[in-house]
């Protein structure tokens, strides 16, 4: 009895103990299955995080097509866009498709899909209107290209990486302080009389430097100094549809036959160096001396008119300078880094876009030779 009583003791024990050994046993393993989920998932999470950073800036093959809309070729600085774009990519190593829309926002939709089909990686739009790609813009988002603006805002569109452009806003104002410059050197004492003229309304740039320049304009207005004789001061007054040049000279002649009959115009705020051309032209036709007038692109006709007298001032963007930063920018993307990093940004309707701005610089004749120091090929328009 006392033998069993011991025997059942000790079975009891060797259970106990083997229970606790399989309870710890199981604890044991519960945790290291826990631990090796947990480091399971740990690795999971940084293969996902490693392929979200994959898939933000996948980067593409070197030799990739790339294409460039241009609005059109009718003015000096969008054929040296058209020009340098084609050579420079070449140069890089890429495949370029460089085309041009006529100021035909369908087909520069068109050209834009072709694109897209043809495989392009990155194209490079400057709008005919900011306001009318959306659509076709969204189309390349979701095929994953890279779409950055050239020189213009593309507006009211998700499909957007960023733009590269000079300072619009700055730009009106340096026409604006150019004009009241030349006013104070070539036309005595105030008050002077003179006329406003904007860019074509569809270009989102237009109304920004209007905007800019009356900014310097409007308190001397206020004040006395100017006077715009015939009252048009709004933007949707000025405007020039399509940046048409004739356009321009159409409404020049009607405001000094209308305006200036018994009056000597004084100046004239021009958005670019075309339609300062158009202005001038009227004046001279009209028996007007030449007024203070400003311009912007430092085209070579205008270089040589603000070096002989005619044409005050001129602002120059240098096409090379926009050009080598949209390609800094295709390399970057290129490599997988991504869109550069700036300061700027701008509202587009849809989205805030990247800005990538550069500065212009207003040209007179007592800078020209400065400013065009090392542009060979104006600065030679300089005798």
């Amino acid at each position: 009895m006392k033998k069993r009583t011991l025997l059942s003791m000790a079975m009891v024990a060797t259970m106990a103990l083997a229970t606790f050994t399989g309870c710890g046993g199981s604890r044991e393993g519960a945790a290291s299955d826990t631990a090796a989920e947990s480091t399971t998932e740990t690795e999971e999470t940084a293969a996902t995080d490693d392929s979200s950073a994959v898939a933000e800036f996948p980067g593409f093959e070197e030799g990739a097509t790339i294409g460039v809309s241009l609005p059109w070729l009718g003015t000096q600085n969008w054929k040296e866009a058209e020009e340098m774009f084609t050579a420079q990519l070449e140069e890089a190593g890429y495949k370029p498709i460089v085309q041009a829309a006529d100021q035909k926002v369908t087909q520069q939709q068109q050209q834009i899909e072709s694109m897209i089909e043809n495989g392009a990686k990155v194209i490079v739009v400057g709008p005919v209107d900011g306001s009318q790609l959306g659509s076709v813009l969204e189309q390349a988002k979701e095929a994953g290209v890279y779409v950055i603006g050239y020189d213009r805002l593309l507006e009211n569109t998700t499909g957007v990486d960023g733009v590269v452009q000079f300072g619009s806003v700055k730009t009106g104002e340096l026409q604006a302080q150019a004009l009241l410059q030349g006013l104070e050197e070539l036309k005595g004492e105030a008050p002077y009389n003179i006329e406003l003229f904007g860019g074509g309304p569809a270009d989102p740039n237009a109304p920004n430097f209007f905007k800019g320049a009356m900014s310097v304009l409007q308190p001397k207005i206020d004040d006395g100094t100017l006077v715009v004789v015939s009252g048009q001061t709004d933007f949707t007054q000025c405007a020039t549809v399509d940046w048409d040049n004739a356009k321009a000279q159409s409404r020049m002649d009607s405001l000094i036959s209308g305006f200036y009959s018994d009056k000597e115009i004084d100046g004239v705020l021009s958005p670019n160096d075309g339609i300062a051309r158009a202005i001038i032209t009227s004046c001279e036709n009209a028996g007007q001396d030449i007024p203070v007038v400003s311009g912007l692109d430092a085209e070579n006709e205008s270089v040589e008119w603000v070096w002989s007298g005619r044409q005050y001032s001129t602002v120059a963007k240098p096409t090379q300078d926009l050009v080598a930063k949209t390609i800094e920018i295709i390399d970057s993307l290129q490599a997988g880094n991504g869109m550069p990093s700036t300061d700027v940004t701008a509202d587009n309707g849809v989205i805030d876009v990247l800005i990538y701005e550069l500065p212009p610089v207003v040209v007179t004749k007592d800078n020209a030779k400065e400013v065009f120091a090392n542009d060979p090929s104006r600065l030679e328009l300089l005798k």
